[in-house]
């Protein structure tokens, strides 16, 4: 049993390392607020919400009163909308993500994520209508997130999906013009999504799970970067065995928080998510992690390497702290939310190749990365097309969160504010084009290593 007493020595972490509970994300399945009426269906989903999620902020808040332990987002996330609204006789699921929307602000959460569709085989008439809903949907909501998961391992990648996402991001990216394209920054594109993952934009309630679950993710790279500042002239296996003991540290504050919110709301304990979750602020950046391991700038030649003993670190440690570990657990590198990330990129070490390698290894992929307004629809899909190709051939989640910003040109800096911060635009290499290949469309067969059975 998890006490007070096993995260005293954790305290100055919190304090002077910028340990935090990244979210309490609570799950809530609607699969039975499903009606053919699209507005009963929406006043059933604000019910089912809004009593679910009654108390999940205050909660948070208690918790974190008692505990001394911060706990930033509180969060919701729901059946994949295109899954529970299939039945609707519409055309539109927007009033759906308004109705969401609502539901969320009314409970008080940060944000509330499952405008989503599964489509890595193919589409059902209710995955159609949400994904031509979702520039509509972003541009007209506040805290609704949209994730698309168009490839899998098993399945292979829906290459008629790849082509459609880089038009949709377009769009959403011209309907929010005036917030820097914002939109885009409440949309992931997946290969492999898990059905637990309690971190935005990309949490949606798995088609497995129970009516109800509380999942928390945790963060602490400004930790880590501590722990590793003692070790000057240490190896790789002490450096590894280091961030191994803090991230059981960091662990088991996930853990007790996880814990005690279940009891208190009356829900079941889900899983911990232990990815080292980074912010624009001095203090809280992966990056800065890679380069007191000995790297010039993130990166340079190694950075892959580094990053990759990072993030297998991380998971050995979670997993001796707790036996729920789940979601994504690893190491982010959202370029904008990481203080590290936007330095490197700023004076080029960083590009957007390096940081297609560096996915290979890491918890998602290519994340809050601000883009020239005019790239092509068909140079996002690319962007999505080899992402998604990774996540496959290696059997990962991976993951696309682009914001092709309008006006603006490499050079620019582009703020989103909050824990979204603020990213110069990085360079896509698309003098040359992939429309062709794009446009073809169909499937891309799942890999050898699908067959497992």
């Amino acid at each position: 049993m998890i006490t007070v007493d096993d995260i005293i020595e954790t305290n100055r972490m919190i304090t002077e390392n910028k340990l935090d509970v990244r979210t309490i994300t609570m799950g809530i399945s609607l699969r039975d607020c499903s009606h053919p009426n699209i507005d009963q269906f929406c006043q059933n989903v604000y019910d089912k919400i809004t009593r679910s999620a009654e108390f999940l902020v205050k909660t948070g808040e208690d918790i974190e009163a008692e505990y001394g332990i911060p706990i930033i987002h509180k969060r919701i996330s729901v059946t994949p909308i295109a899954i529970a609204a299939d039945s609707c006789h519409t055309d539109s699921f927007v009033p759906v993500a308004e109705a969401l929307d609502r539901a969320g602000k009314a409970v008080g959460v940060n944000f509330i994520g499952g405008f989503s569709a599964l489509v890595e085989k193919g589409f059902t008439h209710g995955d159609e209508i949400l994904i031509k809903s979702i520039p509509q949907a972003m541009a007209t909501t506040d805290i609704v997130c949209s994730s698309v998961n168009l490839g899998s391992t098993k399945a292979g990648i829906n290459m008629d999906c790849v082509r459609d996402m880089g038009e949709i991001i377009k769009r959403t990216a011209e309907l929010t013009r005036d917030s820097q394209a914002l939109g885009c920054a409440k949309i992931v594109v997946f290969c492999n999504a898990p059905g637990d993952n309690p971190f935005m934009a990309g949490a949606f309630h798995g088609v497995s799970e129970g009516d109800r679950v509380i999942n928390v993710g945790v963060s602490g790279p400004g930790v880590v970067k501590h722990a590793l500042e003692d070790l000057k002239g240490a190896d790789c296996a002490e450096i590894a065995e280091t961030i191994k003991k803090t991230a059981f540290k960091i662990t088991r504050v996930g853990q007790l928080v996880a814990r005690e919110a279940a009891k208190r709301l009356g829900v079941p304990f889900g899983i911990i998510d232990l990815s080292l979750a980074p912010t624009a602020d001095v203090g809280d950046s992966v990056a800065r992690i890679l380069e007191e391991m000995g790297l010039e700038s993130c990166g340079a030649p190694g950075t892959t390497a580094a990053l990759a003993m990072l993030n297998d670190a991380v998971k050995k440690g979670g997993l001796m702290a707790s036996s729920h570990v789940g979601g994504l657990s690893g190491a982010f590198i959202p370029v904008s939310e990481d203080e590290g990330m936007i330095s490197a990129v700023q004076k080029g070490s960083l590009s957007i190749e390096k940081l297609e390698a560096m996915t290979c290894v890491c918890s998602v992929g290519l994340d809050m990365i601000a883009i020239e307004g005019d790239t092509s629809a068909a140079t996002i899909s690319g962007i999505i097309a080899d992402e998604a190709a990774i996540g496959m051939i290696n059997n990962k989640t991976t993951a696309v969160r682009v914001i092709p910003v309008p006006g603006k040109k490499v050079g620019d800096v582009v703020e989103f504010g909050g824990l979204l911060g603020y990213c110069p635009i990085v360079p896509v290499r698309s003098q040359y084009s992939s429309a062709a290949f794009i446009a073809r469309g169909g499937r891309i067969p799942a890999p050898v290593r699908s067959l497992t059975n």
